[in-house]
């Protein structure tokens, strides 16, 4: 009994992480393969097994490496994360690291995509935020004469939609730029543009950053002389290549406008403060007058003539109004007021 119970409450945590394992023939799906069958379906001529994890464990990817010979740095290198984008031989094995990209909350949220690639299988693992590969395999599953081509085209497909995914970040991106951009000028209160331009210039560059070492890993795949790798499925690394390429572009594009339009924001806001610093100085002028000629009449000498005027007081007021009110028009003329 105890041994039954024992079972039972392992089998959940030996499948925790697996989303997807299947074996397919000639681009059609032929069976749902448990884990510790994945090796000799692998092995099976015509057969590759394709399976996707999210944020597996160590015991599970220690089992497919038992299954699939693994390299203990490949393995290592998945179960870490924190990977730069790269391609890797281990022998008739390759191993790719690809970064990937969506919007959470306004920010550039980052992932990783590690796939295990040899002989009759492929293994794909995402850590962080990603989208789900689901509609990757159910395109694949839709075109079976391009999923027949086997390992590289399964690749090609999971690097193709990490890259098409980079866009809609940009674009949206894009959108928010523009937005800042037609309210630049009316903005009263430019420092939360100022602080949002920075977040976006710096995701941008983290973009960049993920995005770039892809065109590398591209183009080694696009050379002969690696496992696995048909010299059909070049063309298609390629096409991936133009993609991050025009990926590029548009982040190099929005990089320039955000500094654009971050040295407006900074110019926007120094322009108003230039403008109330006007103003408090008209104003401080024009009450200069009147605390002048209070500043006079208010020290204590005796022997002041204007003081026994009769007319005096009326005629002082008469002089600071008539002083204040040519100033105030002088600067309303020159608009510091």
């Amino acid at each position: 009994m105890a041994d039954g119970l024992k079972l039972v409450s392992a089998r959940p945590k030996d499948t925790a992480g697996v989303v997807a394992s299947a074996a397919y023939a000639g681009g059609r799906r032929v069976a749902e393969v448990p884990i510790e069958d994945v090796g000799e379906w692998s092995r099976k001529p015509g057969h590759v097994v394709w399976i996707g994890l999210h944020e597996p464990g160590l015991d599970l990817l220690r089992r497919l490496q038992a299954e699939f010979a693994l390299h203990d740095l490949a393995i290592e290198d998945a179960l870490k994360a924190h990977q730069r984008p790269k391609l890797e031989q281990y022998g008739e094995a390759l191993f790719v690291v690809a970064r990937t990209a969506q919007m959470l909350d306004g920010r550039i949220a980052f992932g990783e995509t590690h796939v295990f690639v040899g002989q009759g299988y492929v293994v794909s693992v995402r850590h962080g935020p990603s989208a789900s590969y689901t509609p990757v395999r159910e395109r694949c599953e839709a075109s079976p004469t391009a999923l027949s081509a086997g390992e590289d085209y399964i690749l090609y497909a999971l690097l193709d939609f990490i890259v098409d995914n980079y866009m809609p970040v940009i674009e949206a991106i894009q959108t928010e730029v523009e937005e800042i951009e037609d309210n630049i000028l009316a903005a009263t209160s430019p420092r939360d543009q100022v602080g949002r331009l920075y977040q976006l210039r710096r995701d941008l560059l983290r973009l960049r950053n993920a995005a770039i070492p892809l065109v590398e890993v591209c183009r080694r795949l696009e050379q002969p002389g690696l496992p696995g790798i048909d010299a059909a499925m070049q063309p298609l690394f390629r096409d991936v290549s133009d993609h991050i390429r025009r990926v590029q572009e548009e982040i190099e594009s929005l990089r320039e406008v955000l500094a654009f339009a971050f040295e407006t924001s900074l110019m926007t806001g120094q322009a108003q403060q230039t403008e109330i610093t006007r103003k408090l100085a008209a104003w401080a002028a024009i009450l200069a007058v009147p605390t002048a000629v209070a500043g006079i009449y208010g020290m204590n000498f005796e022997h002041m003539p204007e003081l026994q005027w009769t007319y005096g007081y009326a005629v002082v007021l008469a002089i600071i109004a008539l002083v204040c009110g040519g100033l105030y028009w002088s600067f309303r003329r020159n608009r510091w007021l």
